[in-house]
């Protein structure tokens, strides 16, 4: 997984500065807000994660067919509001599985010939500046060739490697079910600093720096910074919840019991 990381660093550098300025800020603003604050807006994110889930589903599964996967993305988002219960078990099962099989399908997909795309547009003038339309050209075969690494590097894994993230994903089902509270935080958490993540990436590219590179070489101080991140930012939507919660309840009391006395006045009126 590295090397596709490095090969799109190489590639990155030449894609349209506004396209990468766009995103990076999109993906840094939208992670900070779900960062800090996705717990207090569950419904829209569970939604808006439903909608991604699910298109990426069936971009992938349909061979890259955006209306299928503009129809799957509508009907995940639909049952993910529905069923929020259900949908927080599955994002963190999702999410906790995920985790997982970066890590033991890597030697696996180190070992896969994949990008090939990528000598396309590297042959191209390494100077030359992609404009809007090749930068998104470039991204979508980055995301074709991604799918097919992944597809490649699932029929070589071994079964215990499946055993193993099918026992996490339980695990994170069973939390999501007693600490549902805990659970969406972390799931939220995860979400939105894997996004700030992607956003700086973007953002230093477009500035020429290599952040993949560095991220690579220094990956045991980048875990600790995303372990750092994940749980300031659990606790800070767990304690902001239990506050806005208290003051709604309280909120909530006091409306009650005003209009307890309005109704006994008025009772005390009519006698």
């Amino acid at each position: 997984m590295p090397e596709i990381a490095r090969h799109f660093e190489q590639i990155a550098v030449r894609f349209s500065p506004a396209v990468l300025i766009a995103i990076g800020l999109a993906c840094v603003a939208a992670g900070l807000f779900v960062w800090l604050g996705g717990l207090g807006a569950r419904k829209v994110l569970l939604a808006v994660a439903g909608a991604v889930s699910g298109g990426s589903c069936g971009f992938f599964i349909g061979e890259q067919n955006i209306a299928l996967a503009a129809v799957s993305a509508a009907v995940t988002a639909f049952f993910a509001v529905i069923f929020e219960r259900i949908f927080t078990c599955l994002l963190a099962a999702v999410i906790a599985a995920a985790f997982g099989f970066i890590v033991l399908a890597r030697p696996y997909i180190e070992d896969t010939n994949i990008l090939k795309h990528y000598s396309v547009y590297n042959s191209q003038n390494k100077t030359e500046r992609l404009d809007a339309q090749q930068t998104a050209e470039t991204m979508k075969a980055y995301m074709v060739d991604f799918g097919q690494m992944l597809k490649q590097a699932c029929s070589q894994m071994p079964a215990y490697s499946w055993l193993i993230m099918a026992a996490l994903a339980l695990v994170f089902i069973v939390a999501g079910s007693l600490l549902r509270q805990v659970t969406s935080a972390l799931c939220y958490a995860t979400l939105g600093t894997l996004l700030i993540f992607a956003g700086m990436i973007l953002l230093l590219l477009y500035k020429g720096a290599m952040p993949i590179s560095s991220v690579c070489q220094k990956h045991s101080f980048f875990l600790a910074v995303l372990a750092a991140m994940l749980t300031f930012g659990t606790t800070e939507q767990l304690l902001l919840c239990y506050h806005i919660g208290a003051k709604a309840t309280t909120r909530k009391a006091a409306n009650k019991t005003k209009t307890e006395d309005e109704e006994t006045r008025a009772n005390w009126r009519t006698v």
